[in-house]
């Protein structure tokens, strides 16, 4: 009876290869995913105000030259009467207060701007603005404005609301909140629609959840940019994150300079300030008009008088659109002579940068075109909100909003890239406070609710009998959301 062969070393089965190794991004992405999850659904609320409020904002620039049409604009004319002559004509039919600055008619159709301050009844911050016909010296009317964009009553009762939401300096606390995590969630969102498979990203065939969830991630994708840019030059001028990026461009000898207001140049105090006295100190508005005009300032400049008596005029340009026109010259009042002159050619590389990202912020650096983007970013952002709370519904097979995700995807994620980690948003947060803060809260609070959920777990294991069903990990929670979807 023939007796089976032993078998060789090459027939002997051979061992399983090992799993391969997990890269670095594979515990990242539960981590990532959690974060975009709860900041998506907390912060929603405050950037779907931010996103409404700025869709008005950028819309308010081209209502505002409709509805205030007679103040604005005049009849094109032949030959202007003297600056001098209109602001006297201003004065006279508004007496109060002081001669803040003056903004001659930049356009032939345009009217001249006399701001007046400490007027009766008008913010403190803000200035009363007398429209007066430059051909005529006519006074068309009055009207409250803001800012160096000369935002009058409907733009600036809608700027207010999109930055503080009339609530004072308090209220600024909700904007610099948004801005904080537009960019964390924006940031999030795209790094995990990038990291899925590319089938799972379709829009085109899919529906119910998958589509919400196609949906959302292409409109994020393309809109993301602009969402990170939002969220950088907001900060610029918020409350504490401003603070500290003003301090680093101190530091870095990157300010923006300013010209020296001093009469004589003496460049001790540098830096322009609003003039509380009389506009026709020394040789008179004409005469500095005109020096800075021989210093190449073409229109639209806006004339500041002398702050007292050892101060010079200042005239300044402020155009906000592209190309930027922001000279500034020093003019001497009691000789006329230009004492000192600042160019924006010569601002600092971060000062160009901070100018630029403003001014594209607030929709005024491109004109129209600027203002129709911004007003589709703050549509999709709306969107995008709409279709996060909706799959957030959907998660809960329409009947509730779905569970939350998971929580310990930290625990999964390698010590020595945890721990850099963690000190690099621990630094973030020191300068961007309203995102290192909320931050801080919501993993003290979650740390809280963790543990009394797991002494809960092992209590009642411990008064029942047979297995029980384990615990779903963060890993497993996104393997069941790419089967769902």
């Amino acid at each position: 009876m023939p007796t089976a062969s032993p078998t060789t070393t090459d027939e002997a089965p051979r061992p399983a290869a090992p799993p391969p190794t997990p890269g670095v991004w594979a515990p990242l992405r539960p981590l990532v995913l959690r974060l975009h999850f709860y900041a998506g659904v907390f912060v929603a609320p405050f950037l779907l105000i931010a996103a409404a409020t700025g869709f008005l904002y950028a819309g308010a620039f081209q209502v505002e030259k409709w509805v205030y049409a007679h103040e604005l604009t005049v009849p094109a004319g032949t030959s202007e009467i003297p600056v001098s002559e209109q602001v006297a004509a201003a004065r006279t039919a508004y007496p109060e207060g002081t001669v803040a600055a003056v903004r001659p008619a930049p356009e032939s159709d345009a009217t001249t701007r006399v701001l007046l301050s400490g007027v009766k009844g008008v913010a403190a911050t803000h200035t009363l603005a007398v429209f007066v016909d430059p051909y005529t010296g006519e006074v068309r009317g009055a009207l409250e404005q803001y800012g160096s964009s000369g935002a009058l009553p409907l733009r600036t009762w809608i700027d207010e609301f999109h930055r503080d939401l009339h609530l004072g300096e308090t209220g600024r606390l909700y904007s610099e909140f948004a801005a904080s995590w537009l960019w964390v969630i924006a940031g999030g969102g795209l790094v995990l629609w990038f990291s899925r498979r590319r089938a799972l990203r379709r829009v085109r065939g899919t529906t119910g959840r998958r589509r919400t969830l196609g949906l959302h991630g292409t409109v994020g994708a393309w809109a993301a940019a602009g969402f990170l840019f939002l969220s950088a030059t907001g900060l610029t001028w918020s409350t504490y994150a401003g603070a500290h990026i003003d301090e680093l461009r101190t530091s870095l000898g990157q300010s923006t300079p300013s010209v020296a207001a001093t009469a004589g140049g003496d460049h001790a105090g540098h830096g322009a300030s609003a003039a509380a006295g009389s506009a026709e100190r020394g040789v008179g508005l004409d005469r500095v008009l005109a020096a800075a005009r021989a210093e190449g300032l073409g229109d639209p400049v806006e004339i500041v008088p002398p702050a007292d008596e050892t101060s010079a005029y200042v005239v300044r340009q402020i155009q906000r659109s592209w190309p930027e026109k922001q000279d500034a010259v020093a003019v001497d009042p009691t000789t006329g002579e230009v004492t000192d002159v600042v160019r924006f050619d010569d601002y600092p590389v971060l000062a160009k940068l901070t100018r630029w990202g403003i001014d594209l912020h607030t929709g005024v650096l491109f004109g129209v075109v600027n203002q129709l983007l911004l007003m589709a970013l703050a549509s999709s952002l709306v969107l995008l909100i709409g279709w996060g709370y909706l799959m957030w519904w959907r998660r809960g097979r329409g009947g509730a909003f779905g569970r939350p995700i998971p929580r310990g995807a930290w625990q999964q994620v390698s010590p020595r890239l945890l721990v850099p980690l963690a000190a690099g948003i621990a630094v973030l947060g020191y300068f961007v406070p309203l995102l290192g803060i909320p931050l801080a809260g919501f993993l003290a609070v979650d740390a809280a609710l963790g543990e009394i959920a797991h002494r809960r777990g092992r209590a009642g294991r411990a008064g029942r009998t047979g297995t029980t069903e384990p615990k779903e990990t963060p890993a497993a929670t996104e393997a069941k959301e790419t089967a769902e979807t």
